[in-house]
């Protein structure tokens, strides 16, 4: 089977968070079990290019991947050359797979895919949600939905869901679509020697004392305005962010950290490459995610393969997984009431090893990316049986715009 994903940015490293790494890992899951595949995506790296070849295929983890320039529009990944090679090519393929929406290569791609007579699969990656549609640029989205997405969404072959809540999202907006499918992200198990950090080694990490991480975009979203507060909670401990600022959120974070007396219990580690990312984890007492909004979310994953409890907010799309695994604690935003639970959990040293084993036996049993792939591989052979009645040879193309 040949597969190829459409991306407007491909660089699962430090720059590029979870749905980046989730659409590579499952493209090079796939690769790894011997299907053919292709990436196109977009040398858009932040506010400059990336030094990539131009239209021709550098190798990434067994996947080939196909870099195009962009041209006017690039804030939506407009690529000229991308257009070209999808015209040129998507009849060639089965199955498209886009994997977000809002941007112009999920337009493009399905738009060709239908001229074509091609089914395709769309991933929303958390971006189709009531509160987000309405709290950021919602005059431009709704427009972009009743111009574009609306019809990309209910003329997909299966709408992909990472999560019972994004599902739950995405049902609330009332579209009309022919199938959806829950299939989780998955995660590729770090080395142990990438584990062999000693959990009271916090001033390695940039903190003076035990430590709780938050690792992730500084966005909005992500409920980090939650978190300062609660630490007011938690003056034995440090709280260390670690991850991309962007939209320049810090200025507003410290801030907030100054009025709330905690300025000196937070520190801003800025982007951390795999290396790092795992010491953190390895070393930190607890992981938190007090968002929001969270379709999924990776960086739990990762924090239960390093056998580090979690703290996350019932809108994060794995909080299910966190309850029923017991490997951490699933509470409400309000900050007083976070610190508690942190305070609480930072107490008992017996119980955050507890959670810890269970995480890492979880992760192990279900969210290794060869499975992932499998079922994802399921839902493109249903639409295939469907749409021809038997699957026969051929090339399947994953269009993803993360």
């Amino acid at each position: 089977m040949k597969i190829l994903h459409v991306v407007p940015t491909y660089y699962p490293a430090v720059r590029y968070g979870g749905p980046i790494r989730s659409v590579h890992g499952l493209a090079s899951a796939l690769a790894d079990q011997g299907h053919n595949v292709h990436v196109y995506t977009t040398n858009v790296d932040g506010d400059g290019v990336s030094p990539v070849r131009l239209d021709e295929p550098t190798q990434l983890d067994g996947v080939s991947v196909w870099y195009f320039a962009t041209s006017i529009g690039r804030r939506l990944y407009r690529s000229p050359g991308m257009r070209g090679a999808l015209a040129a090519n998507v009849a060639s393929f089965d199955v498209i797979h886009l994997h977000s929406v809002f941007l112009w290569p999920t337009s493009v791609a399905a738009q060709a895919a239908r001229k074509q007579g091609v089914p395709y699969v769309l991933s929303p990656r958390g971006m189709l949600v009531a509160d987000l549609i309405r709290r950021r640029s919602s005059l431009a989205k709704r427009s972009w939905i009743a111009l574009f997405e609306r019809s990309n969404i209910e003329k997909a072959a299966a709408i992909h869901l990472t999560s019972e809540i994004e599902a739950s999202e995405f049902r609330a907006l009332g579209f009309r679509c022919a199938r959806s499918a829950i299939v989780a992200n998955g995660i590729e198990l770090p080395a142990s020697e990438l584990l062999g950090s000693d959990p009271g080694e916090a001033s390695a990490n940039g903190a003076g004392r035990p430590y709780v991480l938050f690792l992730g975009r500084l966005n909005w979203k992500k409920g980090i305005d939650r978190l300062i507060p609660a630490m007011a909670q938690v003056r034995h401990a440090d709280l260390l962010l670690a991850g991309n600022d962007e939209e320049n959120y810090r200025p507003e974070l410290e801030a907030l950290a100054r009025r709330c007396g905690v300025f000196d219990q937070v520190r801003f580690l800025g982007p951390v490459d795999d290396e790092r990312k795992w010491s953190l984890l390895s070393s930190a007492q607890i992981l938190a995610l007090p968002s929001y909004s969270e379709n999924f979310g990776n960086v739990v994953l990762e924090a239960m393969a390093a056998r580090c409890p979690v703290i996350v907010t019932p809108e994060v799309g794995i909080a299910g997984v966190v309850r029923e695994a017991r490997c951490g604690i699933v509470t409400e935003g309000d900050p007083e009431k976070l610190g508690l639970e942190i305070k609480r959990l930072l107490a008992d040293a017996e119980l955050c090893e507890k959670m810890g084993r269970a995480g890492r036996h979880v992760v192990e049993a279900k969210y290794a990316w060869r499975g992932i792939a499998q079922q994802m591989l399921d839902l493109y052979n249903e639409i295939l049986i469907s749409r021809r009645g038997s699957v026969g040879a051929g090339t399947l193309a994953c269009c993803s715009n993360v």
